[in-house]
């Protein structure tokens, strides 16, 4: 019998995806409207273009702080709300399908910097293969 007990708290990820990249911070503990903020902060520094996110109806995406920061954008950064119960019209879910059964299948850290630290290396390595980040786009197309 395996028995194994985990003593961490959540390790939480936010993400982004354009047709050839994808971009991703973690956080420990629940995404709050803060970390949302502070990732499209990330983003639109990062790629200094005008961003359309495709967003689910997550409580921290509607929160005033996010819409007040969304405001003060002045149009570069757009929201369009994806369908309640629509996760496969989402490239980011096939981000974490693909990461979850293909990078860290039967991964078991030790503590959560083991943790973090496979976790971010999983996302490295996937970023640096444009065609899957690519099939990720087909597959939420091939979901309309």
């Amino acid at each position: 019998m395996l028995q194994y007990h985990f003593n961490w708290k959540a390790l939480s990820a936010t993400a982004g995806i354009t047709w050839s990249n994808l971009y991703f911070r973690f956080h420990q503990g629940a995404i709050r409207a803060a970390q949302v903020v502070d990732f499209l902060a990330q983003l639109l520094r990062h790629l200094r273009r005008k961003l359309l996110v495709g967003w689910d109806r997550l409580p921290a995406h509607r929160a005033s702080l996010v819409r007040d920061f969304m405001a003060a954008q002045h149009g570069w950064l757009v929201i369009e709300y994806l369908p309640s119960y629509a996760p496969e019209l989402n490239p980011v879910e096939y981000i974490w399908g693909y990461w979850k059964h293909h990078e860290l299948p039967n991964f078991c850290p030790l503590d959560f910097t083991e943790l973090s630290y496979h976790a971010r290396q999983a996302l490295r390595r996937m970023r640096r293969r444009p065609r899957l980040v690519q099939s990720f786009w087909n597959q939420a197309e091939l979901s309309l």
